[in-house]
């Protein structure tokens, strides 16, 4: 009877905490305009147990935005493991005597993500340094190989994946943007350039405007005018789908530091190549022909879904580069919600699986990892491997099956290591600064238009460690209210 009378009075303890939590969270939503207006999608479980400690429409459908790059990046590290690495090859005819190459040199892509001057292993931080410094790499060695001449064009090869350089449910506008940059199996410096505008020498001059990297992709139509030091800073930009013209109107007041416009590149393998080129032509190498792309359009395969062999492209091999691991990519992929590399990603494990580097087939590996961890496919639909995509749906109850499923897999470690940590790193790192918070959230963050998501892992202030998702849709107030409100949840669990 003393038995069972001490197992009643823990099960009402534990029922009067979950009450209490229950209430305060429900009190914390009523208390924010912009969030007791939105729709919330909850579950928080322990890992150790199994128990879920709170949930509010965990089998709700929910747009995950960013929360999309934990299925991809599992998938990733799961399919191909941390020490897989990409190449990048230049090959053409054999030179001659001379060092004459009589046709095209081919600068073909592997799906590298990080020809690049981001650091590896990641670092907190901006990128600083060359944006270039792969194709000078690759100039040198051709240069070592004694190549003087090229008479052919220089050619961007991305055939290595299927050109779909955007996906359904992608904004028309987002190509603009670097967050939108094109997928391509030759990616250079992220698909993106910077444009730095900055007022002109005098008032009515126009603005001066500086490229990085400094290559002449874009014609730029500059109509921004230099006004008086007391004037306002007005910039805009537009540039229409497929066009290769800029459009910039607006003002800049004198004295005034400027801004940086940062944009997507219309033509990765086109913009790789022109920056091959150029590096070519600083060592003295003259190229004779045009910097182009090749492309494999979705209609030259028979399916995007498998293919039994592929094409490869052939000739004598100048230069190459070989990628760090995975794992290292992985990280900044989910660390600071890099698009493009989680676009990557999805497509390589498709190359590597399904012999076709296709956005369908990366989906359909998806899925078929995804049972594997015992979601069923009519609890998701996954588009991209971004989360761009606003035709993204998961619920908060998937979200943690996938994050309990890594939990219990021998890629636990690397797999947390992938995530922003509270008060330290990535997308977190000016969240949970509280001493007593720091650290101890490890989680992926998530961002589009009226969404917010947070999901990922907490270690309570038992020890215990938990898998949660938090995710918001429809509400129409600032982001960063729905942050504030969201990490108090966390905490609230947390304790």
């Amino acid at each position: 009877m003393r038995e069972l009378c001490g197992i009643l009075l823990l099960a009402l303890a534990h029922q009067a905490t979950a009450a209490t939590l229950a209430q305060r969270i429900e009190k914390l939503l009523a208390a924010s305009p912009a969030a007791g207006g939105a729709f919330w999608g909850i579950q928080a479980v322990d890992l150790a147990t199994g128990k879920t400690l709170y949930s509010l429409n965990p089998d709700r459908f929910f747009v995950p935005a960013s929360n999309t790059k934990l299925f991809t990046t599992a998938m990733a590290l799961t399919r191909l493991g941390p020490g897989f690495t990409f190449q990048t090859r230049v090959l053409s005819a054999a030179p001659d005597a001379t060092g004459r190459i009589a046709g095209d040199l081919r600068l073909v892509g592997g799906g590298d993500p990080n020809l690049s001057a981001r650091p590896i292993p990641y670092q907190k931080g901006p990128i600083t340094g060359n944006p270039l410094v792969a194709m000078e790499d690759l100039a040198r060695q051709i240069a070592a190989r004694g190549v003087t001449r090229v008479d052919g064009d220089i050619i961007g090869d991305d055939t290595w994946y299927v050109w779909e350089p955007y996906a359904p449910g992608w904004a028309e506008d987002d190509p603009l943007y670097d967050y939108g940059a094109p997928v391509s199996a030759l990616t250079l410096h992220d698909n993106t350039l910077t444009l730095h505008v900055a007022p002109g020498g005098r008032e009515g001059d126009p603005a001066a405007l500086t490229l990085k990297p400094a290559l002449e992709y874009y014609e730029i139509d500059n109509r921004i005018r230099t006004v008086a030091a007391d004037g306002e800073r007005q910039i805009h930009y537009h540039r229409a789908a497929g066009s290769l013209t800029l459009e910039l109107w607006g003002a800049v007041p004198l004295s005034n530091p400027g801004e940086d416009l940062l944009l997507g590149i219309e033509d990765p393998a086109q913009f790789a190549a022109l920056a091959l080129r150029q590096a070519l032509e600083d060592r003295g190498i003259a190229v004779r022909g045009r910097a182009i792309a090749h492309h494999r359009f979705p209609n030259e395969l028979p399916s995007l879904l498998e293919a039994s062999g592929s094409e490869t492209p052939d000739g004598a091999e100048l230069a190459r580069r070989v990628s760090a691991p995975l794992l290292e990519d992985l990280r900044i992929t989910d660390k600071v919600s890099q698009n493009l590399h989680a676009e990557l990603a999805l497509r390589a494990v498709a190359r590597a699986r399904r012999d076709v580097g296709s956005r369908e087939a990366g989906l359909a590996e998806l899925k078929d990892f995804l049972a594997e961890a015992g979601v069923a496919a009519d609890r998701y639909a996954i588009n991209d491997g971004s989360g761009l995509s606003r035709q993204n749906l998961v619920t908060p109850a998937t979200v943690v099956k996938l994050l309990r499923f890594m939990y219990q897999s021998p890629a636990r470690e690397n797999w947390i290591s992938l995530l922003p940590v509270g008060g330290q790193d990535g997308s977190l790192a000016s969240r949970f600064g509280d001493p007593a918070l720091t650290g101890r959230i490890h989680a992926k963050t998530g961002s589009v238009s009226h969404v917010s998501a947070l999901s990922g892992y907490f270690q309570r202030s038992n020890g215990a460690w938990t898998a949660f998702s938090i995710l918001v849709n429809n509400f129409n107030g600032p982001s960063g209210e729905i942050r504030t409100v969201m990490d108090r949840i966390c905490t609230l669990i947390m304790e």
